[in-house]
């Protein structure tokens, strides 16, 4: 796979200077407001991140001056019917997700006048969507945004049987991405799993960043007494791969696990098994539950400390908001997980699956209520530099006018 270049040496790719890729004819592009079709299949549920994400973008792009047509389950214009899969409709849906039933008419309609087709998953309906707009004649970009580690943990014995995760990162390819140009990764670690299994196009690593409501809150006063209790917040989908079962036994293995108020932030397959577990181990009740998105911030803001356990994770925006609300994040280190690429210190990482390690970080912040201002402060600014979604967005317009300029070539 070709690494894109600008995320090597930060220039912009050829034909975003003034010129296309032949020299002539794209100055005058440059500027020049897109009309771009976004599909997704669940878009109307913000339970989930990549519906989260989609959201956020076609937002941003209407504030920048482009012009975005969702197409998808729930989409305000172009909406989509759902598609039932017996038994795998029923397990994406405790995660928020639902597949949308393909439909040329509504695809044609939606497509009419668009500059590029953006396809969000490699399902029925982007396959076809992504059909149909060759057919019209339009360049077609897409995002990789589900790991093949992740529907392997969802698939029960399956994740067990011997090359399951090549064939699925095969059939990835083979569904969608294999006839796609230019394809958005949100991080270098699914840039580096796509080329380790043999995607051949152009990788545009652009993180999917925060939305603006995520804001810091006060700076922590390191001399005002700590609260009581402390209160210790996870977000993600309730599911074997985010491993929040070993968040819980760090909280009752904690020093301070009289003292620690653990809330869990999602939905999802395992709500009833975590909170059994939560109830028999923790001294004090846990909050394990959906909470809408747009609640999220205050959420976030109320709590001291942000615990991410994921095994396998594409980026994890979660953790991205919780900083930008100026928490301190402790992070699972695993080969499979993007997410340890956001610690800034050595007391924001533990091993993944190690409770008793997670304890020790949990106990130490605990401890130095001074540090926890100061580098929830540090992270705050940080996420605010690196991670907006105004700046992803900004990279991600970059990609789809090079997709336009080159396409057909």
């Amino acid at each position: 796979m070709r690494e894109h270049e600008s995320e090597r040496n930060g220039r912009r790719p050829a034909g975003i200077e003034g010129f296309g890729a032949d020299g002539v004819g794209f100055e005058e592009d440059i500027d020049r407001p897109l009309t771009i079709a976004l599909v997704v299949d669940t878009v109307g549920n913000q339970g989930n991140g990549t519906s989260n994400s989609a959201l956020q973008w076609a937002a941003e792009l209407e504030r920048q001056g482009h012009h975005v047509r969702l197409v998808g389950i729930g989409a305000p214009e172009y909406p989509a019917r759902v598609n039932k899969v017996p038994l795998v409709s029923w397990v994406a849906a405790k995660q928020q997700m639902q597949f949308a039933q393909p439909s040329d008419t509504l695809f044609r309609t939606a497509f009419q006048g668009v500059d590029v087709v953006h396809v969000y998953m490699p399902f029925k309906f982007g396959r076809r969507a992504a059909k149909v707009a060759r057919q019209m004649g339009i360049p077609v970009t897409a995002g990789f945004h589900l790991q093949p580690e992740n529907v392997l943990y969802s698939a029960g014995p399956l994740r067990y049987v011997p090359g399951m995760e090549r064939f699925l990162y095969w059939l990835f390819r083979q569904w969608l991405y294999k006839r796609v140009d230019h394809i958005h990764t949100p991080t270098e670690m699914t840039a580096g799993l796509l080329r380790e299994h043999g995607y051949r196009g152009v990788t545009h690593v652009i993180s999917n960043g925060y939305s603006p409501r995520f804001t810091a809150r006060e700076p922590l006063d390191p001399d005002a007494p700590a609260h009581v209790p402390f209160r210790v917040v996870a977000s993600g989908r309730l599911a074997h791969e985010k491993d929040q079962i070993t968040l819980i036994k760090a909280v009752s293995m904690s020093r301070h696990a009289g003292d620690i108020h653990l809330t869990i932030a999602g939905t999802g397959p395992l709500k009833r098994y975590l909170t059994f577990r939560a109830h028999r181990r923790l001294r004090r009740n846990a909050d394990i539950g959906f909470h809408r998105n747009a609640d999220m911030p205050a959420l976030l803001r109320s709590c001291d400390l942000f615990v991410h356990c994921s095994i396998a994770d594409i980026e994890s925006v979660s953790v991205i908001e919780a900083m930008a609300c100026g928490l301190v994040p402790v992070i699972a280190a695993s080969e499979l997980s993007a997410a340890s690429q956001f610690a800034l210190t050595d007391e924001s990482l533990f091993p993944v699956r190690d409770a008793a390690m997670l304890a020790r970080r949990i106990d130490w912040w605990i401890d130095h209520p001074d540090e926890l201002a100061r580098w929830g402060a540090k992270y705050a600014e940080h996420t605010r530099e690196h991670y907006s979604v105004e700046a992803s967005v900004h990279r991600f317009v970059d990609m789809e006018r090079e997709a336009i300029a080159t396409a057909g070539r």
